[in-house]
């Protein structure tokens, strides 16, 4: 089992700053896998940024330039910088952590911002 469990969400302005926490508890060495996910109203769930397998990054067009990713395995943490928000990157905020047979996701952190 692993514990997914995300923080930092809140509401800002546009134009503003957030960063995203998740901190991962259980067995996580089994983890080969963590990223950012986020499920505007309305929408469906979409990938906003992860490591890949090789420790590179992959964004979503949408957050490319304004977000990092970022990670301290010694405190077994996953970050997400945002920057620039717009009011279209309201959304819940998840954290997925993945073992070779199950997909971890935390309960999500509400980001909201103001035009």
């Amino acid at each position: 089992q692993v514990q997914p469990v995300e923080s930092g969400g809140g509401l800002v302005q546009a134009g503003g700053s957030l960063r995203l926490s998740c901190v991962a508890s259980g067995s996580i060495f089994s983890i080969n896998y963590m990223g950012w996910y986020r499920q505007p109203p309305g929408k469906q769930r979409e990938l906003v940024a992860r490591f890949t397998s090789g420790g590179t990054t992959i964004f979503a067009d949408s957050v490319k330039g304004r977000f990092t990713i970022s990670r301290d395995n010694a405190k077994n943490t996953l970050y997400l910088q945002m920057n620039s928000l717009k009011p279209e990157d309201t959304a819940v905020y998840y954290c997925l952590a993945r073992t070779p047979t199950t997909d971890y996701w935390g309960q999500g952190t509400q980001v909201t911002v103001s035009s």
